[in-house]
């Protein structure tokens, strides 16, 4: 009897065991837990899963570029027209746009937001980066002449080194110098990566595949900076 009373006391007096039993299925601000966020059910989990299933698509087929390019090839040489080939691409993307746009249209009505509308001001600003794009689509075919799709996919890396310079100097953007050092890392990776070893030449790639990478990069950063410039600084003055 003794003990049960003592214990039954020390229970009166110490009520931590109710206020954890409280405390289940609930937040520390009061909010109750939702299971389901924390076995990775919530909307961040679903948008970063949405996210990493675009990113893999988006590197499948830009991986896959050069090889199906290499790949269409005949005796060094391709059984079709490049430019027709590029107009297609453009033809199938502009295509996959709008269907894109009428589900949203389908799903949420025209508004603001996503209606179609343009003015002759705007359109006179992009055919200056449609033309530099399309030069650069057409040398990706011609290329292949002098690279493999290893070392194009090497070399087209140096589009991030040109945008990064051309930012600076035209926008004239501070860059930090863990990007600086990150564009000396890239380029000297570019280089030892084309380095050839087996032969009497320094480098794998000769001499014309480097100049219309080169070219490439340019004509590839530029255009994307016109596009920022236009943005920021064009569009908005009409």
């Amino acid at each position: 009897m003794e003990y049960r009373k003592l214990k039954d006391q020390d229970k009166d007096e110490d009520p931590t065991g109710d206020d954890l039993e409280s405390l289940r299925g609930k937040a520390l601000s009061g909010v109750p837990v939702n299971p389901l966020s924390t076995l990775g059910g919530g909307p961040s989990n679903r948008q970063w899963k949405r996210k990493s299933i675009v990113t893999l698509a988006l590197t499948i087929l830009t991986s896959s570029q050069s090889i199906l390019i290499v790949w269409s090839k005949r005796a060094g040489k391709y059984d079709y027209s490049v430019t027709t080939a590029n107009f297609s691409v453009e033809t199938l993307k502009c295509v996959l746009s709008l269907a894109f746009l009428m589900r949203i249209w389908k799903r949420e009505g025209v508004t603001e937001d996503n209606r179609l509308s343009t003015t002759l001001n705007e359109v006179s600003v992009y055919p200056i980066p449609a033309a530099l794009y399309l030069v650069k689509n057409l040398l990706q075919y011609y290329i292949f002449a002098y690279v493999d799709a290893p070392g194009y996919q090497i070399l087209k890396n140096l589009n991030i080194i040109s945008t990064g310079v051309l930012y600076r100097i035209i926008l004239k953007r501070e860059l930090s110098e863990i990007q600086w050092a990150a564009f000396i890392l890239l380029c000297a990776g570019c280089t030892t990566a084309q380095l050839n070893s087996n032969s009497d030449r320094v480098l794998d790639t000769p001499v014309q595949g480097w100049i219309m990478a080169i070219v490439m990069a340019l004509l590839s950063g530029f255009a994307g900076v016109y596009t920022e410039v236009s943005y920021l600084y064009i569009l908005p003055s009409f």
